[in-house]
């Protein structure tokens, strides 16, 4: 099996519905027989086939969507293809790096022989699908990768903005957080306001309800069952959160 530990063959649930029908097509052509019930090496995830399952559905759902945003604004941009890569790299590996790229190689010609309105309804049914699959938590984390491929550029294109609410409203969450998101990672205490979607005027309880609020949302336990990796990759915008948090109690004297 070239596929790895990264990704394994159980869709289960995901295999009934769309996701699992693109999966299907564009998977055969990357893995040796990905569909075959292979069992992960090691234990990044619990024993559970379930998890499986759903550490499958929610890593191609990341690739899925990760081909939709990439194209938002009808360019393949070079930066944040190696963004996608990089992070693959980082989180799941070396092996993980180059079938993730043939992978968004692989939705990228589906998308150019489909069309785009044949497209757009597979991403429409596809998000219906991850409502019904994935807790809410596990659905602000995919936004939150998306925004940070939107920046990798180093610049937001307004089309990519417009995109992004629109899968957020597909996905169930509230545009908020795109603003949230897209605003992770920043230095100035403007930028931090807005991570915690809260303006400059919020009164000291406001801001430690909106900060709890997200605290509660993005904790990266709220993912622990799809795998350490992925938990680990939550945990980086959970401390970036925290620290948007203690810039603006820094600047109010709050302890």
């Amino acid at each position: 099996m070239s596929s790895g530990k990264w990704f394994g063959g159980l869709f289960g649930f995901w295999a009934g519905g769309p996701i699992g029908a693109i999966a299907g097509f564009v998977l055969g052509s990357v893995f040796d027989a990905v569909t075959s019930g292979f069992k992960m090496e090691e234990d990044s995830v619990s024993n559970d086939a379930t998890d499986y399952e759903q550490r499958n559905g929610y890593l191609f759902s990341m690739l899925l969507l990760s081909a939709h945003v990439i194209q938002a604004d009808g360019k393949i941009m070079h930066s944040e293809m190696e963004f996608v890569r990089n992070t693959f790299r980082n989180n799941f590996g070396a092996n993980a790096e180059s079938q993730s790229d043939e992978i968004l190689k692989k939705l990228f010609e589906r998308r150019k022989n489909i069309g785009e309105a044949a497209w757009n309804e597979e991403i429409r049914r596809c998000c219906v699908q991850m409502v019904q699959a994935m807790s809410y938590e596990q659905r602000l984390q995919l936004i939150a990768f998306l925004c940070e491929i939107s920046k990798a550029d180093g610049k937001i294109d307004a089309t990519e903005i417009d995109e992004l609410k629109k899968i957020a409203a597909k996905l169930g969450i509230e545009e908020q957080n795109v603003n949230q998101m897209l605003n992770l990672g920043g230095t100035t205490l403007e930028e931090a306001y807005k991570v915690l979607g809260v303006s400059p005027e919020a009164t000291d309880d406001e801001i430690k309800k909106a900060y709890r609020k997200m605290a509660l949302q993005y904790h990266p336990d709220k993912v622990a069952t799809l795998g350490d990796d992925v938990k680990a990759a939550a945990e980086k915008k959970f401390k970036e959160i925290g620290a948007a948090k203690d810039l603006i109690y820094k600047s109010r004297g709050l302890g």
